[in-house]
C-alpha cells in the first residue's frame, strides 16, 4: 500500500467520526498547548530577570558581608565589611571607576497630612546613580559635601514624590523620616522594580546621615560603620578579573583574615545571571516535564481510541485482507491513523499555545517569550507519542486471522 493510499483512508476514518476524533486529539492538543505557554511564560520571565539585572551595569562587582565559618559574627581581628573599606577599595586599586555604599532603614515619613509607613530609607552615596542606572528627574542628587557633612537631605523615587505630593514640586521642601526632618532635593526619574525592590517607592539619603540618624544603636557601630554591601564600578577598559584579585587582597589584608576565612563575598552581575539562569532553566525544565504528563495521557487516549477502532472494524480488516492486503499494509493504515490523529492535535495544540502564550502576557503583564525550540519539542513529542502508543493497535490489526475476521459479527 501507497503511504498516500493509507492517508486517505486514514483521513476518511478520522472524518467518519469527528467528535470522537476530537475527543481523541483534546489530551494532544492539551499537551502541546501547555508545554508551548509554560515555557514560554519561564523563558519570558528569565529574560526579563537578565535585562534587568543587565540594565543595572554588566561591569559592576558586588562585596558582600557573609558568614564566617567560625560563626554569625566577625572572627577575632576582622571587623566585617565597614563603610571604611569603600574609600580603601576607591583609593587602593586600580580599574575602578565609582564605589557605592548601601545601607538600609525602615521609616515613617510625614508631610503634610500624608503618612506613609514603613518605607525603604537607602543610605547612599554619590556614585549610586551611576551603578544603577538612574536619573534624576528634577533637583539634583547628593554630593560629596553633603555625606561627608552627615546633611539631612533626601532624594526621592519617583512614586514616593508622588505620594507625598501629588502634583505639587517636592523641591525645597521639608519631610519628615522618624524623628528627623530632611530636605528634598532630588527626585528620581522613573525606575520601576529590580530584582524585587521598588526603586521609584524609596528615600535616598547620605549614608554618613543614616549611620547617625536611622541606626538602631551604638552597638550596632561598634568598630566602625557596619555595612552589608559595596558596589564597584570597573572601568570597561579593565579586567574584571584584576579588579576582583586586588579587592580581595585588599580586604583580606584590612581585615586580618584569610581567603579561606574572609568575612566577605565577592561576586558579578554574570554571576548573579548565571545562578538565575540556572534557576528558571531548572523551573522550566519541571514545567515542560508536567505538561510532557498531558502528552502521555493524550498518547495512552489514542491508543485506547484505536483499539477501539479495531475491534469495530474487524470486519472490513478481514475483508482488506481477502483481496491481498498484506499484514505491513494493515499496519500502516492504522498507524497512519494514529499518526495523523496526533498530528492534526499537535498542529491545533501549537495554534492555541501560541496565541494562548500571547493573550495571557496582555492579559497578565507578565512577558512571555515564543521560542521555536518549544515549539518543534512539543510538535515533534506528540508525533512520537502518536507512533509509540499507535504502534500496537496497528501490530493487533495486522496479527487478525483472515478467516475469523470475515466471521467476526
Amino acid at each position: 500500500m501507497k503511504p498516500s493510499e493509507a492517508m486517505r483512508i486514514a483521513w476518511e476514518a478520522i472524518l467518519k467520526n469527528k467528535i470522537r476524533s476530537f475527543l481523541t486529539m483534546l489530551g494532544i492538543i492539551i499537551g502541546v498547548a501547555a508545554v508551548i505557554i509554560m515555557v514560554a511564560i519561564s523563558a519570558g520571565t528569565e529574560a526579563t530577570i537578565q535585562e534587568r539585572i543587565t540594565s543595572l551595569g554588566s561591569n559592576l562587582i558586588f562585596v558582600q558581608r557573609s558568614f564566617t565559618r567560625g560563626g554569625p559574627g566577625p572572627q577575632e581581628g576582622s571587623e566585617g565589611l565597614i563603610y571604611e573599606d569603600a574609600s580603601a577599595i576607591q583609593n587602593g586599586v586600580s580599574g575602578v571607576t565609582a564605589v557605592v555604599v548601601e545601607q538600609n532603614s525602615s521609616q515613617t515619613i510625614k508631610y503634610g497630612d500624608v503618612t506613609l509607613t514603613d518605607v525603604s530609607i537607602l543610605g547612599t552615596t554619590p556614585g549610586f546613580p551611576s551603578v544603577r542606572d538612574m536619573k534624576i528627574a528634577s533637583g539634583r542628587y547628593l554630593n560629596d559635601a553633603d555625606v561627608q557633612q552627615k546633611q539631612k537631605v533626601a532624594v526621592l523615587g519617583n512614586s514616593l514624590a508622588q505620594e507625598l505630593f501629588g502634583t505639587s514640586d517636592p523641591i525645597g521642601q521639608y519631610v519628615t523620616v522618624g524623628t528627623t526632618k530632611l530636605i528634598v532635593i532630588g527626585v528620581f526619574d522613573k525606575k520601576g522594580t529590580v530584582g524585587g525592590t521598588d526603586y521609584d517607592g524609596r528615600l535616598y539619603t547620605p549614608i554618613t546621615t543614616v549611620f547617625q540618624k536611622f541606626t538602631p544603636s551604638q552597638f550596632a557601630r561598634f568598630r566602625g560603620d557596619r555595612v552589608n554591601l559595596i558596589y564597584v564600578e570597573v572601568d570597561p577598559k579593565a579586567k574584571m578579573a584584576d579588579v576582583i584579585a586586588q579587592v580581595q587582597l585588599l580586604l583580606v589584608k584590612r581585615h586580618k583574615v584569610t581567603l579561606e576565612t574572609a568575612d566577605f563575598t565577592v561576586t558579578t552581575q554574570q554571576d548573579i545571571i548565571t545562578a538565575q539562569e540556572s534557576t528558571t532553566a531548572a523551573f522550566r525544565s519541571l514545567l515542560a516535564w508536567v505538561a510532557g504528563v498531558s502528552l502521555i495521557v493524550g498518547g495512552i487516549g489514542i491508543m485506547n481510541i484505536m483499539l477501539v477502532s479495531v475491534t469495530e472494524r474487524t470486519r472490513e480488516i478481514g475483508i482488506r485482507q481477502a483481496v491481498g492486503a498484506t499484514p505491513a499494509d494493515i499496519r500502516l493504515q492504522f498507524l497512519t491513523e494514529a499518526l495523523m490523529l496526533s498530528i492534526v492535535g499537535g498542529l491545533i495544540g501549537v495554534f492555541i499555545g501560541v496565541a494562548g502564550a500571547y493573550i495571557f502576557g496582555a492579559a497578565s503583564g507578565m512577558r512571555t517569550v515564543v521560542a521555536a525550540n518549544s515549539i518543534l519539542l512539543a510538535f515533534s513529542s506528540a508525533a512520537l507519542v502518536g507512533a509509540f502508543f499507535g504502534y500496537y493497535p496497528a501490530n493487533q490489526a495486522a496479527q487478525l486471522d483472515p478467516i475469523d475476521a470475515l466471521r467476526y459479527e
